[in-house]
């Protein structure tokens, strides 16, 4: 007697509370080993893969595409068996139609695989059909009057980021003070020791380790932006663990560089990298993205020169970092010369945090970059 395999919805923190099946990657009938993976799950922080605990043959699905799930529950069942063979299987294909087209089409009965390209050509007729129906159906008037290329649905993640936003926007005071800052002495750096950095530590030697390092130093000095309103409570963070937003393709993230005051600026570039190939394989955990204090966010890679970054609630404040510009510049010396400057920016929630703190927290920062052996010296 074959042994039936529960698979479950893995456990998921009480912060994510519950997921989505985003897509099944196997069918029912389907032959499939272990480890494979059965299905995707997304939450509004990240992409769940579930792989198959046994091998076996897939033979029962309990949650379709767009099903909302909870920790523990039955995704499918699966019948083990030791010995399978590999099986190509056109029902695979055959699925991916809707019905209408699979009883219509006479091609899909004669199994003949050389004919895929001939369906997903089927495939793309029917949904301009279904963008034609929502048009002929829509009371939009200037709806009908604009061509469409695709409708889609809007992911977990990409909802969970337009609810945070209006969240903040609704339940803080929020302001953007702004700075600029001079980054010679810190491109000098890099350009002294980037190559050496680089072959040591097999990892590039950029510019947010520098910026963690000097928002750490102003997080210090100034408190009361490494703290939270709770109530009618204001609690203080001991722990200086730094959020650094990641893109991805599905959208921004911000995992977390955890105790990064008890880190050296190569295992802070490590850790980035580290984080940067993980987003790009939608690797990063649930456990990475919780647990920050503060927040870095750098729109100067896109070539931003100027932005208002919204606060990453619970925390109280965010700082932005923007592209480096050649601009001319007046000297302590009074003295007129091209410099590179980037602008940065403090988004801060007024309810706990007055201008005269968020502009000494920007001028700390501005001052540890402009002389990063204050790091050194500790001073």
């Amino acid at each position: 007697m074959k042994k039936k395999i529960t698979i479950l919805v893995p456990e998921l923190p009480e912060s994510v509370n519950t997921a989505t099946i985003v897509k099944w990657h196997k069918n029912i009938g389907d032959y499939i080993y272990r480890d494979d993976i059965l299905v995707d799950l997304e939450t509004d922080k990240i992409m769940i893969e579930v792989p198959a605990s046994e091998t076996g043959k897939l033979i029962s699905i309990m949650k379709n595409p767009g099903s909302v799930v909870r920790s523990h529950e039955i995704l499918c069942y699966i019948n083990k068996e030791n010995k399978i063979n590999e099986k190509l299987n056109f029902n695979n294909i055959r699925e991916n139609l809707s019905p209408s087209l699979r009883r219509k089409n006479k091609l899909l009965n004669q199994k003949n695989i050389s004919e895929i390209k001939e369906i997903k050509l089927l495939q793309k007729q029917e949904k301009k059909k279904n963008i034609n129906n929502i048009l002929k159906n829509s009371d939009n008037i200037l709806q009908k009057k604009i061509k469409i290329k695709k409708i889609i649905s809007m992911s977990p993640l990409r909802k969970r980021i337009a609810e945070k936003l209006i969240e903040t926007q609704n339940n803080t005071a929020m302001l953007t003070t702004f700075n600029e800052v001079n980054m010679s002495s810190i491109i000098k750096i890099r350009k002294k020791f980037g190559e050496i950095f680089l072959k040591k530590n097999n990892v590039k030697l950029g510019f947010m380790s520098f910026f963690i390092k000097s928002a750490i130093s102003a997080l210090k000095k100034y408190p009361i932006i490494n703290a939270v309103i709770n109530k009618d409570k204001i609690i203080f963070y001991e722990d200086y663990n730094i959020n650094i937003a990641v893109s991805t393709d599905r959208g921004l993230i911000a995992p977390v560089i955890f105790n990064a005051d008890q880190m050296s600026i190569s295992d802070i570039e490590k850790k980035i990298k580290y984080y940067a190939n993980q987003g790009k394989n939608n690797k990063i955990t649930i456990q990475e993205l919780n647990g920050g204090t503060f927040t870095i966010t750098n729109g100067g890679v896109f070539g931003s020169l100027f932005s208002t970054p919204i606060i990453n609630l619970p925390q109280s404040a965010i700082l932005g970092m923007h592209t480096i510009q050649d601009r001319v510049i007046v000297t302590q010396e009074k003295k007129i010369k091209i410099a590179p400057m980037m602008y940065i920016s403090l988004s801060y929630d007024h309810r706990l945090i007055d201008g005269k703190d968020a502009i000494g927290f920007l001028n700390q920062i501005k001052n540890v970059l402009e002389n990063f052996i204050q790091i050194i010296l500790d001073i």
